[in-house]
């Protein structure tokens, strides 16, 4: 529900510092709004371990070691959102929370991490945050803006949202790759053998239908209480059939993770992934081009999209100025290229600002005070790390999926009548799922704008930068077969 708020005169302490008055709001509201966003949001502690733990890097390990560490991740993911969203709230007063996105997330663990070590790529994603904050502060940030059109700026969002879903189908055991997918004509399959079988695959059907009913019926903190209930239908369904994991000679076990009660529920939180970056790596180990390109795609996501998540949680909140943006908008951009720079530093990937925020302010949050409410249950968050053993991917991943079809709706937003613009959408859109890349969806796209624009004669209105990323990524495809060829 938006709202405008009528200006009133502040009072002193915490109402004068975070304006509460003045914004037409109460510390009742906005500590009831922290609270909502916190449980809006917390599906992260649970949904970034999953997707980031059980990725190997181009060394065959795991990230923070070669054991088990989600408990070290959940705990790290809490840390990390809740010191950048007690940051937001002080710094710029504005009822943003941050955590580790999704999505980004999800292309640092299929793409990135499988070309280098996993210190090598949260160490790409520090350089990105540095080079977003850079942007900031010295005002480029509208240079970089406005230099990739809006449209395809959608559609990498979408195409995200598509790719992150095969995800969840894939990681679910609902989708399979077919084995031997030479000799067949599909290169995937539904289920083990072209049909669907197994508790596991339906625990993860109950669980996707139950988040989709409480997301419509518009039930707060949807995820979170889908994925709890979930698990626990997993683990009683664990407990009766003992199903184990799944492997060549169990196809109907638990595709990721065992559901099992731990030993402990509440403990001292372990941040092994901290400090976990190699901040030059990268660039010795794929080289220079692929890394730029690398970044420049980390930079993308992470950067267009806070633009548009403060823009839009601004407008709910009858917070923005006559201009359209929202009060010290370069203060919530510098924390939020910190937060990525934090991210990678904690080894959980780039934090971003979240849309669900908008929860909190649905419930009446109107200043940074509730921001910082969503950082303390964060920081308490961490004790609870150990409960991430329990929940499988089964459970969890129905998330993605719903996340999925959101980001899929911005899909209306691009006009599939212009030819100079859907070509390339449809494109970057397709090229992701299919590929499981996210760079190679945002290259073909970029080329193919760019070589529409030429040959209808429309040179001059691609932007330079476009043309510097376009041949980075002519390079970037090129690169290995002209290596192959003259080797």
């Amino acid at each position: 529900m938006s709202t405008t708020t009528t200006a009133r005169t502040p009072r002193g302490g915490i109402d004068g510092f975070f304006k509460i008055t003045e914004r037409g709001s109460t510390l009742g509201r906005e500590i009831r709004g922290g609270v909502v966003t916190f449980f809006t949001m917390a599906y992260i502690v649970v949904l970034n371990p999953l997707i980031l733990g059980f990725a190997k890097d181009t060394d065959g390990k795991l990230l923070g070691g070669s054991g088990d560490n989600l408990a070290a991740i959940a705990a790290g993911t809490a840390l990390v959102a809740g010191v950048m969203s007690i940051l937001m709230g002080v710094f710029a007063n504005f009822p943003l929370a941050l955590a580790a996105g999704l999505g980004l997330n999800a292309f640092v663990a299929v793409t990135i991490a499988g070309e280098m070590t996993w210190a090598d790529a949260m160490g790409l994603i520090v350089i990105e945050g540095v080079v977003i904050l850079v942007l900031v502060l010295t005002g480029f940030r509208e240079a970089v803006f406005h230099a990739v059109p809006r449209e395809l700026k959608v559609a990498i969002s979408v195409g995200i949202g598509l790719f992150i879903a095969v995800i969840g189908f894939v990681d679910a055991g609902f989708v399979r790759r077919v084995p031997d997918a030479s000799n067949t004509t599909t290169p995937v399959q539904l289920g083990p053998a072209g049909q669907l079988a197994g508790w596991p695959v339906l625990v993860f059907l109950i669980g996707l239908a139950l988040v989709i009913t409480l997301w419509v019926r518009k039930v707060r903190g949807a995820i979170l209480i889908a994925i709890i209930a979930t698990t626990i239908l997993a683990i009683i369904v664990e407990a009766i059939g003992n199903l184990g994991a799944s492997s060549a000679k169990n196809p109907t076990g638990w595709s990721l993770n065992v559901p099992s009660w731990p030993d402990k529920v509440v403990d001292w939180p372990s941040f092994d992934t901290l400090g976990h970056f190699n901040l030059l790596g990268s660039f010795q180990n794929v080289g220079v081009v692929t890394t730029i390109l690398l970044i420049f795609t980390l930079m993308l996501a992470d950067f267009f999209d806070t633009m548009g998540t403060m823009t839009a949680i601004g407008a709910e909140a009858g917070l923005l100025q006559k201009d359209g943006t929202p009060p010290r908008t370069r203060s919530i951009l510098v924390v939020d290229s910190l937060a990525a720079v934090a991210g990678g530093a904690g080894a959980v990937s780039s934090n971003t600002t979240y849309v669900e925020s908008a929860s909190g302010v649905g419930e009446g949050a109107r200043t940074g005070l509730a921001s910082i409410v969503t950082g303390v249950l964060f920081l308490l968050a961490t004790f609870l790390a150990p409960i991430v053993d329990i929940i499988p991917s089964e459970a969890a991943v129905p998330a993605l999926v719903l996340v999925g079809f959101l980001m899929m709706q911005q899909v209306k937003d691009i006009d599939w009548t212009d030819l100079e613009i859907a070509i390339p959408a449809f494109l970057t859109i397709a090229l992701m799922p299919f590929t499981y890349s996210i760079s190679v969806g945002i290259g073909a796209g970029f080329l193919a704008y760019v070589l529409i624009k030429v040959v209808r004669g429309h040179a001059r209105r691609v932007h330079p930068l476009m043309w510097v990323v376009a041949a980075l990524f002519v390079v970037y495809f090129a690169i290995h077969p002209l290596s192959s060829w003259l080797g």
